[in-house]
C-alpha cells in the first residue's frame, strides 16, 4: 500500500478517536452522579454540625471554595454579621454573562438546636444537617462539575448561610439569603432553591409560596425524565424559605423541597438517611432542565 494512503488513513483513525472522546467527555460531563452527591454529603457531616461560629462551618466555606474553583467557577464570599457572628454566602459564578441568568442555591449551615427530636434531652444539641443543609449544598457542587462549561447562561450556585436559625434568641430564620437580595444588583430571570431533598423517601410537592410556572417547567423536565415517583405536581406546603427574600423583590423565585422528613431537626439527621437516588433525581433534572429550557 502507498504511503501517502497508509499515512491519511492513520490520520482520519486519529481524527475519529479524538472525535469519540469529546463526545464521550461531553456525555461524562452532563451525567450527573448521586453517588458523588452522597460522598459529599458525607464529608459535610464528618465536618460536625455546621452551626454559625464553629470550625465546622468554616470548613465548609473552605470546602465549598476549593470544589467550585477546582471545577471553573468564580467565587466569591459575601460577608454580613449577625451580632457578634460572620454570615457568609459562597457565589459561584460561571464564566458566561449571557441571558438568561439563573440563580441555584441552596443553604450550608446546620441548625444550632435539635429542637424536634423526641428526646428532650437531646434538643440543646446541633443538628447533624446531613439532608436540611448538606444534601442542597452537595447537588450544586455535583452540578458545578457536570454543568457544561460552555453553557450560554449567565449561571450562579449560591450556597446561603445562615438559613436555619429561626426561633432562637438573637437570630431568625433566612438571614443569609435575605442579606443576599439585599446586595443584589440586576435582576436574575429565574432562580430555584433546593432544601431537604436527599430523603430516601423523596416526595417533591407543589410549594405554594413559589412562582408556578417555574414550577410546572422543572416538575414537567423531572417527570419526562423518569422521575414521577418523586417530584408530584400537586400542592401540599407553604414554606418560608430562601426563595421568599427573591418573591418579595418580584423575581421568579420556587423552593425544591421535601418537608415530610421525620429527622427534621434532630439528631437522625444523618447521612444514612440521604440516598444516593433521591439525590440523582433532583441534581439531573436540574441540570436536564438547564440544557434545555
Amino acid at each position: 500500500m502507498n504511503k501517502k494512503i497508509i499515512f491519511l488513513v492513520i490520520t482520519i483513525l486519529l481524527i475519529l478517536l479524538i472525535i469519540i472522546k469529546i463526545i464521550s467527555s461531553n456525555k461524562e460531563g452532563t451525567s450527573f452522579s448521586g453517588e458523588n452527591a452522597l460522598d459529599l454529603v458525607k464529608t459535610q457531616v464528618e465536618f460536625g454540625p455546621r452551626i454559625p461560629g464553629s470550625e465546622a462551618h468554616q470548613r465548609t466555606v473552605e470546602f465549598i471554595r476549593t470544589n467550585l474553583q477546582e471545577n471553573g467557577w468564580t467565587v466569591e464570599i459575601q460577608n454580613d454579621n449577625n451580632g457578634d457572628y460572620k454570615i457568609q454566602n459562597v457565589i459561584g459564578k460561571s464564566e458566561h454573562a449571557a441571558t438568561p441568568w439563573i440563580i441555584l442555591a441552596a443553604h450550608y449551615d446546620s441548625r444550632f438546636f435539635a429542637d424536634q427530636d423526641p428526646n428532650i434531652e437531646n434538643h440543646k444539641a446541633p443538628v447533624p444537617g446531613a439532608n436540611d443543609g448538606a444534601s442542597g449544598t452537595a447537588i450544586l457542587l455535583e452540578l458545578a462539575r457536570v454543568i457544561p462549561k460552555g453553557l450560554e447562561k449567565n449561571i450562579w450556585l449560591v450556597f446561603f448561610d445562615a438559613e436555619d436559625q429561626g426561633n432562637i434568641q438573637n437570630w431568625d430564620w433566612i438571614l443569609g439569603s435575605r442579606s443576599f437580595v439585599n446586595q443584589l444588583v440586576g435582576k436574575p430571570d429565574k432562580v430555584v432553591i433546593i432544601d431537604m431533598v436527599g430523603d430516601a423517601d423523596l416526595n417533591l410537592y407543589y410549594e405554594k409560596n413559589s412562582y408556578p410556572e417555574l414550577s410546572k417547567e422543572i416538575w414537567d423536565v423531572a417527570i419526562q425524565n423518569g422521575f414521577d415517583k418523586n417530584f408530584i405536581p400537586q400542592y401540599k406546603f407553604n414554606i418560608l424559605d430562601d426563595h421568599i427574600p427573591f418573591i418579595n423583590k418580584g423575581i421568579k423565585a420556587i423552593d425544591i423541597i421535601d418537608f415530610d422528613y421525620p429527622y427534621w431537626h434532630t439528631l437522625n439527621d444523618t447521612s444514612d438517611k440521604v440516598s444516593p437516588e433521591s439525590l440523582y433525581a433532583v441534581g439531573q433534572t436540574l441540570c436536564q432542565w438547564l440544557l434545555t429550557k
